[in-house]
C-alpha cells in the first residue's frame, strides 16, 4: 500500500456540522479481543474498531490457535479453547501498547516460550516494570533492555499468588496482571491478588475498563481497596460484547465542533461514554476559555487534542500531570511543543514535563505555512489537523499514521467540509 507522505489541510472558512460517528473504542476493542481469546467458546464482538492495533492483537491471538471470523467492518467473532499456544514465531504488535503490554502477561499462561516484539518504537517504550512483577511470581521472563522485545517461559498456567506492580509509568501493567490473573490453575483455591507498590497510576480510569470487560467474560474481582484487587482463578466464559465509540477519537470531533462553531451529531450521547478520555468533554466545552492549568493525568490521550486547541484560547494554558505522555507513542509532551512552536516560535514552552501553551485566538485566519512531524504517532496527526481548521498552511507528515486507531479519520473530516492538498 502507497502511504501519503504529506497532507495540507485547507481552512474551510465555515463552520463543521454534520454526523460523524466515531469508531469503536481501541482500548475496549483490545481488551475484550485478548479475554475472548482467553475465553471457552465463541464469542461475537460488535461496534469493535478495525485498526492497525485491533489487527496486531487478532493476529497475535490467531498465531497461538484462536480463531477469529471477521464478517464486517465492525465484528470479530472469536472462537477459543480457554488456552493460549505456544506460536511458531515471536509475536510481532507493531507499536500497540495495549496488545504489547497484555501479552506479555496473558503469554504467561502459555506452555512454552513466547516472544514478545514491536517495531522501531515499541522497543522504545518501557515495560520493564511489568517484566519485574512477572518474575516476582516466578516466572522465567527477561526483557534486557527494558522494552521490548519480552521473552516469557510459561509453564501452562498463570502463577498464583500476591504480585506487586508500579503503574506510575502506565495502568496497562496494572490490567495486564488482572486479565491474566484468571488464568491461574483452577482448583488450587490460590487467587491472584494484585497490589500497587503506590498509590500512583496512570489513568486509573483505564483499570475500571478492564475490570469491566473482565467481569462481562464471567471473572470474579475483588477490589480489597484502592490499591489491591483479588482475582479467583476461575478462567473466562465466552460471551457476546458491544463495544462503545472511541472517546479518545471523539475529543478531535468535539474540538473541531467548538474551534469552528460548527454542530457535529456523534451518534452517541456525550455523557454515554465510560472510558476516561470522556472527561475531556467538559474541559473542551469551555473554549476559548480553557482553565488556566488542567491537570491531564486521568485523561491523558486527550492532552494533544486539548494542547492544540488551546492555541486558539483566550488565555494561556498550562498543562500538568503529563509526564506519562513521554513515553507514549512518542514523546508527546516534545512532539507538541515542537508542533506548536512550527506553527509559530514561542508558542510553547515545556516547563520539566509541563506544558504551557501562550495562547493566541489572533492565529486563526493566519497564513503560517508549518510541516507538522508526527513521530508517527496518530495522535499528533490528528491533534494538529485542528490547526489546520483556522490557519492556512498546515501540513501533516505521515497522515497515514492515524490507521493506528482512526483509519477513516481523513474521510470523517472531509465528509464534515473539510478539503485537503495533497502532496507527493
Amino acid at each position: 500500500m502507497t502511504r501519503t507522505p504529506k497532507l495540507t489541510i485547507i481552512p474551510p472558512g465555515k463552520p463543521l456540522s454534520g454526523r460523524a460517528m466515531p469508531p469503536g473504542s481501541k482500548s475496549i476493542t483490545n481488551r475484550a479481543l485478548l479475554l475472548a481469546g482467553l475465553a471457552k467458546g465463541t464469542s461475537r464482538l460488535t461496534g469493535a474498531l478495525k485498526s492497525d492495533d485491533t489487527r496486531y492483537m487478532a493476529d497475535a491471538l490467531r498465531a497461538m490457535g484462536v480463531a477469529i471470523d471477521e464478517p464486517d467492518d465492525t465484528t470479530f467473532v472469536v472462537t477459543g479453547s480457554g488456552k493460549l499456544l505456544p506460536p511458531k514465531a515471536p509475536l510481532f504488535l507493531g507499536n500497540a501498547g495495549t496488545a504489547t503490554r497484555f501479552l506479555t502477561a496473558a503469554v504467561a499462561s502459555v506452555e512454552g516460550t513466547v516472544v514478545v516484539d514491536g517495531d522501531e518504537h515499541m522497543r522504545k517504550r518501557p515495560i520493564g516494570p511489568l517484566v519485574a512483577a512477572l518474575k516476582s511470581l516466578g516466572l522465567d521472563a527477561e526483557a534486557p533492555t527494558g522494552c521490548p522485545p519480552v521473552t516469557v517461559r510459561g509453564t501452562g498456567h498463570f502463577p498464583s499468588g500476591r504480585v506487586e506492580i508500579d503503574a506510575g509509568l502506565s495502568s496497562q501493567y496494572v490490567s495486564a496482571l488482572l486479565m491474566a490473573a484468571p488464568l491461574a490453575k483452577q482448583g488450587a483455591n490460590a487467587p491472584v491478588t494484585v497490589a500497587l507498590t503506590g498509590t500512583d497510576i496512570g489513568a486509573r480510569g483505564y483499570v475500571d475498563l478492564t475490570l469491566a470487560a473482565m467481569e462481562a467474560f464471567g471473572a470474579k474481582v475483588e477490589q480489597l481497596d484502592a490499591a489491591t484487587w483479588r482475582v479467583e482463578p476461575r478462567g473466562y466464559t465466552a460471551t457476546d460484547f458491544v463495544v462503545e465509540p472511541d472517546a479518545s477519537a471523539a475529543t478531535y470531533l468535539w474540538a473541531a465542533e467548538v474551534l469552528s462553531g460548527g454542530q457535529i451529531d456523534l451518534g452517541v450521547p456525550n455523557d454515554a461514554f465510560t472510558q476516561p478520555d470522556a472527561k475531556a468533554y467538559e474541559t473542551i466545552a469551555k473554549f476559548p476559555h480553557l482553565p488556566a492549568e488542567i491537570d491531564g493525568s486521568q485523561m491523558q490521550d486527550a492532552v494533544p487534542t486539548i494542547a492544540v486547541l488551546a492555541a486558539f484560547n483566550e488565555t494561556p494554558v498550562r498543562f500538568v500531570g503529563i509526564a506519562n505522555l513521554r513515553v507514549k507513542e512518542c514523546d508527546r509532551i516534545r512532539a507538541l511543543s515542537t508542533g506548536l512552536n512550527n506553527i509559530r516560535e514561542g508558542l510553547a514552552v515545556e516547563e520539566g514535563d509541563d506544558l504551557i501553551v501562550y495562547s493566541d485566538p489572533a492565529l486563526a485566519g493566519q497564513t503560517l505555512p508549518a510541516e507538522i512531524d508526527t513521530f508517527a504517532d496518530h495522535r499528533i496527526a490528528m491533534s494538529f489537523a485542528l490547526a489546520g481548521l483556522k490557519i492556512d498552511g498546515i501540513t501533516i507528515l505521515d497522515p497515514d499514521c492515524v490507521g493506528k486507531t482512526y483509519p477513516a479519520y481523513w474521510r470523517t473530516l472531509a465528509a464534515l467540509g473539510v478539503t485537503y492538498q495533497d502532496n507527493d
